[in-house]
């Protein structure tokens, strides 16, 4: 159950300064938060302060890998 950078990231970088497993990087257009690394402290939630951060149930997030995939497919990128 993973913490997911939303589009309403300003990549201010405070989630990433107080993040304790180094699982956040930047990317062009926002932040994105490694799910193999995060170890769900919450803190990258707590410190944004647009609150772009937000919890995701199982189902939820697999979800949105799902819709992401048929996106990135019909655009042709990887």
């Amino acid at each position: 159950m993973p913490y997911v950078v939303t589009t309403e990231c300003i990549q201010c970088g405070a989630c990433a300064a107080g993040c304790e497993s180094n699982a956040i990087h930047e990317e062009p257009t926002q932040s994105v938060i490694d799910v193999a690394i995060c170890i769900e402290c919450g803190s990258c939630h707590t410190n944004c302060p647009v609150s772009a951060i937000v919890f995701m149930e199982e189902q939820e997030y697999a979800d949105l890998l799902a819709k992401q995939g048929a996106v990135k497919a019909q655009s042709g990128t990887a």
